[in-house]
Parts: C-alpha cells; structure tokens; sequence
C-alpha cells in the first residue's frame, strides 16, 4: 500500500467528480501494496471502494479502457462483477461487495479447488469478449525468455558484487533454459492460443459469498496472456507448504493434494483449452514457479530495486524457495501429470 496521505479535500474533490457528495467516512481499506484503495462509508447507506491508480506502473488510459470493457462483458451476460459506479483518471469508484469476503491464503483444498475453477470461471466468461484485442497492462509480465534476458543483465552487471555468492542459483536456472522458453515459443508459434487472463490469481483476489457465488477481482492485470500462465501461478501459490520467504528449505515442497484440488476445480469450469493446453498443465507450474525465483534472483543482483525486501537477503530467500518448489514439483512430475490426465479424460 502507498504510503501517501490524502487530504480530506483531495479525496472529497475525486469523489465529487463521480457523483458522490455524501460520504460521512473515507477511509483505507484492503492489503494492497500498488493502488489506493479506500472504503467509502455515506448517509445514504450505500458503501463504495475508491482508488487511486498508480500511473507509475499501469497505463492509465490502456487500463481504464480494460477494466470498462472487461466489466461491461461480464455484465451484459448477467455475470456478478466489480461494478464501476465512476472512473475519472486517476480515480475512480467500484459498488462496495455487500456479503462477500475474502481469504488470504488458501488453507485447505477445497478453497483450492473453489478459488481455480473461479478464476477458470472468469476466463471462459471472457473468452467471447468481441474485438478489439484488450491492451498489455504489462507487456512480456510472465515472458520468461525476457525474464532470462534481465538476469543475465543484472548478473553482468553485478552492482552490488553478490554474483558470486550464487553460483549455485544460477547454475540449477541455466540447466532450465531451454525448457523456460517452452510458452513462449509456442505462443509464438501458433500452438498454443493467446487468452484473455487475470495475471494474478492468488486466492484474496476471489470475493466469497455465502450462497457459494465468487466475483474475481482486481482486474488491473487482466491482459491478453496465456491460461496456463494463470494456472501456473495457481500451483506456485496454493501448492507451497511454506511461506515464499521460507530461510528452512526442509519446510518447502508443493503439495499433491492441493495440486489435485486445483486441477479438479480449473477443468470443471475451463472449457476454452485445447488438449495442448490440457497436457501442459502440471509444466506450467514449474515454470511460473522458476519464472518467480529468477525474477527475484534478477532483483537481488541489481540491489534489490523492485520487491519490497525487509533484511539484506530477502529476495536471495525468495528465490531459493522458489528453485526448491520446483524442484520438488520435478519429483512429483510424473503424479501430476496422471493427476491432469485424470481430470481431462
């Protein structure tokens, strides 16, 4: 969450330019780390969600038209989505999501299960969104070809001198080159279809009601991508039986019974894939997974300049956690993917 204070004022003026005059309290709301976000509280009774949205990294314009397009789609088909009641860049105002929470992480499988078919849910919904194609928030995000290319800069460059001291890391990373650039070249290739996908499907990002109905939220990275980038981060994310900055690796590997969650739930509701898509599946774990750890191995040979790090070698943590998850999901890979074939048969 930005650490920036609003002013009353401010945050009257932006609510006035969408039509609400009557707020009685404003205040900050949620755990993000990106966007603003307040809870809007008015005479009226009626319960809004404010944000401000970071310009430095969304294109204000490219992600406004998204967030329109997306929600008017889902809403035209009678799909319960974010509701946009203003958008003023670089604000704007969502209906507040009466009877619904959300979870943190997954703790069980069958969140795990709810949560994938959710987000399998969302992208077969916006499977049929007509043309034009929707605009890259963040071109190449989980590009792991480009992700290679700015270690082996950031490794070159070695500002802060750690090279050294991660021969180990970067050894296990360039024995996976060839198969990191496994997407991408069939993307390229036409092998696998280009998807309209969320970029960022960590369980909070699913709003629960009682009834069992969910609504995806958080919509500022949805972007044309591949499904399996978004199932990947699913495995990466509900499968891991420790924190992503776990120090003891003994206390890292993926979980079997959560990837099974996970795969029931996602091809329930995934009707779009193709039988490539469907064989990839349990890869796609491994290499978001990689994809993460080299991120965060880039990040800390250019001295830590991206993620938030809270001691000197946190994202040096964050990496090996993530090269210890996928190695235990290589020693799995022979059950997962009997796992997939279960499900897609």
């Amino acid at each position: 969450m930005s650490n920036r204070n609003y002013s009353q004022e401010e945050l009257a003026s932006a609510l006035a330019s969408m039509g609400v005059t009557d707020q009685t309290d404003v205040s900050r709301y949620g755990s993000g780390h990106i966007n603003d976000t307040f809870k809007v509280e008015t005479a009226r009774g009626v319960r809004y969600i404010l944000q401000r949205v970071n310009t430095d990294i969304f294109p204000p314009d490219t992600l406004k038209s998204n967030v329109m397009r997306v929600t008017a789609h889902l809403k035209a088909k009678g799909i319960r989505s974010l509701e946009v009641v203003g958008y003023e860049n670089p604000w704007r105002l969502y209906a507040f999501l009466e009877g619904y929470k959300s979870v943190d992480l997954v703790t069980n499988p069958a969140e795990a299960e709810l949560a994938a078919g959710a987000f399998a849910k969302f992208q077969n919904d916006l499977a049929d969104l007509p043309e034009p194609r929707l605009g890259d928030i963040i071109p190449k995000f989980h590009d792991t070809v480009d992700r290679l290319r700015q270690l082996d800069e950031a490794a070159a460059a070695d500002v802060k001198g750690r090279k050294s001291s991660v021969a180990a890391e970067l050894a296990f990373i360039d024995a996976r080159r060839e198969e990191a650039a496994k997407i991408v070249t069939m993307m390229a290739e036409g092998e696998i279809p280009e998807r309209i996908t969320h970029n960022d499907t960590k369980i909070n990002n699913v709003m629960l009601a009682g009834d069992g109905t969910n609504v995806v939220i958080d919509l500022d990275t949805t972007m044309p991508g591949s499904a399996l980038y978004d199932f990947g981060d699913m495995v990466r994310t509900s499968t891991a039986a420790a924190a992503e900055d776990e120090k003891d690796l003994s206390k890292v590997y993926s979980k079997k019974e959560y990837f099974e969650a996970l795969v029931k739930g996602y091809l329930a509701q995934a009707k779009f894939l193709t039988e490539t898509e469907k064989s990839l599946l349990a890869f796609s774990g491994r290499l978001i997974t990689l994809t993460i750890g080299i991120r965060f191995l880039a990040d800390y040979l250019a001295g830590d300049t991206y993620f938030r790090t809270a001691y000197e070698d946190h994202n040096l943590v964050r990496c090996r956690t993530q090269l210890k998850m996928v190695e235990s999901m290589e020693a799995q890979a022979e059950e997962y993917e009997a796992i997939v074939r279960k499900y897609a048969g």
